[in-house]
Order: C-alpha cells, then sequence, then structure tokens
C-alpha cells in the first residue's frame, strides 16, 4: 500500500502525489503518470505493481491545479468529465509538476517515467522537454502523432492498438517515420488496453507491453 504526499512545485503550486515503495532498497525512482481519469485505483494499482519491482514510484495528480483530489472510474459521464478538465491544463504548467515528481524521485537513484493515455502525451513531451530522466514509456498518447518531429532526449519506447478508434494507425506510422529510433510497438487492441478497469482491456496485449516496459526500465536504469 503506498501513501499520499504533497509536493511543491517551481512556481510554488501544491500538488498531491502517491507514492508506492519497494520492500527493500529501490533500484531506481519512476514516474507515473495518470490517464483523464485522475490518480484513481488503477493509476495506483500500476504504481504499486511497479513497486513490486523494485522501483520508488510517485505518480503526481495532474489535475490538481484545476481541481484538486479528482478522480473518477471509466463510464462515458466519467470520460466526459475527464476530457472537460484536461481542457483547461496548460501543458507548460503540467510539465512544472511532472518536474518536481522526478526531482522526488531522483532520491532512488535514475529516474524513468511511464505514462498511459493522455499520460502517454505527457511522457512523450517530458522525455523531449525535462532533465533528470533515463528513460521514458509511453501508453497510446494520440498527442504524440503532434509532436512526431519533436526528438526525444532519453532512451523511449511507445505502445499503441491497431484497433485504437482515438489514434489512427495513419498517425503512429507517422511518428514512426519521423522518429526511426524511437521503438513503437504496436498490439491488435484497442484504446486503453493496458487498464483492467475498462471494456478494452486486452490482457495478452497488457502483458506483453508491461514485460517490454519492465525489460526497457531494468535496461536503462540500472545503476
Amino acid at each position: 500500500m503506498g501513501e499520499t504526499i504533497t509536493l511543491k512545485t517551481k512556481d510554488g503550486v501544491e500538488i498531491s502525489a502517491y507514492v508506492a515503495k519497494p520492500a527493500g532498497k529501490p533500484r531506481a525512482g519512476l514516474v507515473v503518470l495518470q490517464e483523464i481519469f485522475g490518480v484513481n485505483s488503477h493509476i495506483r494499482s500500476v504504481a504499486d505493481l511497479y513497486a513490486s519491482h523494485g522501483y520508488l514510484v510517485i505518480a503526481p495528480a495532474l489535475f490538481d491545479r484545476v481541481e484538486p483530489g479528482f478522480e473518477v472510474g471509466y463510464t462515458q459521464d466519467d470520460m466526459q468529465t475527464g476530457y472537460a478538465l484536461v481542457q483547461q491544463v496548460k501543458r507548460e504548467k503540467t510539465l512544472l509538476d511532472i518536474a518536481a515528481a522526478i526531482d522526488y524521485a531522483k532520491q532512488a537513484g535514475k529516474v524513468g517515467l511511464v505514462g498511459y493515455c493522455w499520460g502517454g502525451t505527457m511522457a512523450y513531451a517530458s522525455a523531449c522537454q525535462l532533465s533528470g530522466l533515463s528513460a521514458v514509456a509511453g501508453y497510446y498518447g494520440g498527442g504524440i502523432i503532434a509532436m512526431k518531429d519533436e526528438t526525444p532526449q532519453v532512451p523511449t519506447i511507445l505502445h499503441f492498438g491497431e484497433l485504437d478508434k482515438h489514434i489512427p494507425i495513419e498517425g503512429v506510422n507517422e511518428i514512426k517515420k519521423a522518429q526511426p529510433k524511437v521503438p513503437v510497438y504496436v498490439y491488435h487492441a484497442d484504446h486503453g488496453f493496458n487498464c483492467d478497469q475498462r471494456g478494452s482491456y486486452d490482457q495478452p496485449s497488457a502483458e506483453l507491453a508491461r514485460t517490454r516496459t519492465l525489460e526497457f526500465f531494468a535496461s536503462n536504469l540500472a545503476a
């Protein structure tokens, strides 16, 4: 079980964050970036899972600037609420929040970052624009297509579903063409395939993507 802490960003704003600690000495630090549903039970379970693999994990509440404590499930109404909130969030401010989480995670050594959905887009933005990271993994971040000409500063891998109605496969192929050095994995799955609380959950794809991500972090975050 983890705990909720308070982070202070460089512009003086305080946000909450969920922290999950490993049983022993951390092998490295890891930042987990939420979907548009907040740091909900699923994101906390993701943080707990990575902590079970030896990482000190922190999941910052990236909506706290506009609606502190926001977390919902996966109904259609929840999706509409989350989508409305994400329109209010300014990317430059979100990057400050992520930077504060990176700073916290540094106490465990090297820092990796993984994000899902909107968090996947912010993961790619972090790889391109923030310092202090050693490896980044992004899951089905539709906004990455618009950033495809920005090159990550650190090793980065991306996961997409070929059945994703929100992210056209043509856009994924554009990313591959623009960033040939970034491994882009495509699964026979829909958007949100990693989340076992969503109807689009696909266990084989989720497990394969998780294995690839854990191996990627083990390789790039080793002391």
